[in-house]
């Protein structure tokens, strides 16, 4: 049932009572709406359609012009929306006639009913599960938002028109789709027939302004101690792998990392879909491309990554691996690209390193798994475990530097961990934070060749 009939079967069944006087005094709105025989709701959703499509007579061959786009449009939007609604015969409410211009706006130049949401700064990721079914993510909270689209049709044209404006399409012969939006959120769509519900349409969002170190301070994510070890890290030209769950924060942190590289080196980013924000002036951003509608012309991020070895980086930054590229990002760590960063999916730092084993193996090498092992161990100093706990915070819970091989085992100690006998407040939330284990990486001294000082305090018990 569409939108529009389930506002009608509400307004009509919660149609006023018959006696005016106990409700109170009626508005003058709702007194023409009566004597017209119309419902509120009803009405509404019916100028808004009208409206709607008299503007796509109007001004069609702007709106779906290549390149359509910007402020101009939007005033001219606006501006003939407000001259049709000038002329709409039907009565309406100043709150009513408001609302039909944002409503159209939305729909013809932004999201359709989620751009709500997309502007809600306390939204971090929007979830539709097909026209009208849709939830979001508060405060590392799920709850159902009070929005819908029209109908199956309505959701595929907001999808179609996201990956769009990015070069990407979704279709049965392509059911699946990683794209953003322009200001960088990542976005996740799933059609019909893989969708058996209907389509799917999945928006993590990123800051209009990306979160700083003290942001994840005050958020408890890390200490100010841990900060300053990662700092030295960074500036110590130290090789990061930050791990984690979905939606964990792996690519926040990977913001957070990368401030801290130096201005005057040259940074080249590798990602499936755009997402990093770096401040500094000299990087090149690298983003990965699926097949063509003739199914051709796909460029992997393993090719991006070894392109990216001749471009003359000082450092690498690649947004995620999860596939063969991991070989290749292992041998750039190895091969004079010190400082490098990247993000993988796993639970723990151990497991990162049977990830890592495993995805160099899905590309084909055969490599016996000593000659992996003996890679990962050289090529990686610092994994750093980030976790979305069950009170929906996002907490870093290890800090672990790789040590090398013993025997055919790679060797890993914790530096920090999360304190989790601290148990939790009254509102459920954990009272722990991340605490150091007493161990100094052995990589400290390592550090003075690039002018760093990685203080022998931050590794002692009980102080802050």
């Amino acid at each position: 049932m569409s939108l529009s009939a389930r506002i009608a079967a509400r307004t009509q069944s919660q149609a006023p009572p018959s006696e005016p006087a106990e409700q109170g005094p009626l508005s003058a709105t709702t007194e023409r709406y009566r004597a017209a025989g119309m419902q509120t709701g009803d009405s509404v959703t019916e100028v808004r359609l009208r409206i709607q499509r008299q503007l796509a007579d109007e001004l069609g061959p702007t709106l779906y012009a290549a390149g359509a786009a910007g402020d101009d449009l939007d005033a001219r939007v606006r501006q003939t929306l407000t001259e049709l609604i000038a002329r709409e015969q039907t009565p309406l409410a100043g709150a009513d006639k408001a609302r039909i211009i944002r409503d159209v706006t939305d729909d013809v130049l932004g999201h359709g009913p989620i751009e709500s949401l997309l502007r809600d700064p306390s939204v971090s990721e929007v979830m539709v599960n097909g026209p009208d079914l849709i939830f979001v993510e508060r405060f590392g909270r799920l709850e159902r938002a009070d929005v819908e689209f029209d109908d199956e049709a309505h959701l595929r044209r907001i999808i179609d028109r996201i990956c769009s404006r990015v070069g990407r399409r979704v279709d049965e012969a392509s059911p699946m789709v990683d794209a953003r939006l322009p200001d960088g959120s990542r976005v996740n769509a799933v059609v019909p027939p893989v969708a058996l519900d209907g389509s799917s349409l999945t928006i993590r969002k990123f800051s209009a302004s990306p979160l700083t170190v003290d942001d994840l301070i005050r958020f408890g994510t890390l200490t100010a101690r841990t900060a300053e070890f990662l700092e030295t890290c960074v500036r110590g030209r130290r090789n990061i792998v930050v791990s984690g769950g979905t939606g964990s924060g792996k690519t926040t942190m990977l913001n957070v990392l990368s401030a801290y590289v130096p201005y005057d080196e040259r940074i080249v980013t590798v990602e499936d879909a755009a997402e990093l924000q770096l401040r500094q002036d000299h990087v090149v951003r690298l983003e990965s491309r699926p097949n063509n509608s003739e199914g051709r012309g796909s460029i992997s991020t393993r090719d991006l990554v070894r392109n990216a070895l001749r471009m003359r980086p000082d450092r690498i930054v690649v947004g995620e691996v999860r596939d063969a590229a991991a070989l290749d990002m292992l041998q750039a760590m190895n091969t004079g690209h010190d400082g490098s960063l990247t993000t993988l999916h796993a639970n723990a730092p151990r497991d990162a390193i049977a990830r890592m084993e495993t995805m160099v193996l899905m590309g084909g090498m055969d490599l016996p798994v000593r000659a992996i092992r003996d890679q990962i161990a050289s090529a990686v100093d610092v994994i750093l475990q980030i976790s979305r706990l069950k009170d929906g915070s996002r907490r870093i819970t290890h800090i672990s530097e790789v040590v090398g091989m013993e025997s055919d085992v790679v060797s890993v100690q914790d530096l920090f961990l999360f304190d989790f006998k601290a148990g939790t407040d009254s509102a459920g939330r954990f009272r722990g934070t991340l605490e150091p284990t007493g161990l100094r990486p052995r990589f400290a001294d390592d550090l003075a060749v690039y002018g760093v000082t990685m203080p022998a305090a931050l590794f002692t018990k009980g102080r802050r």
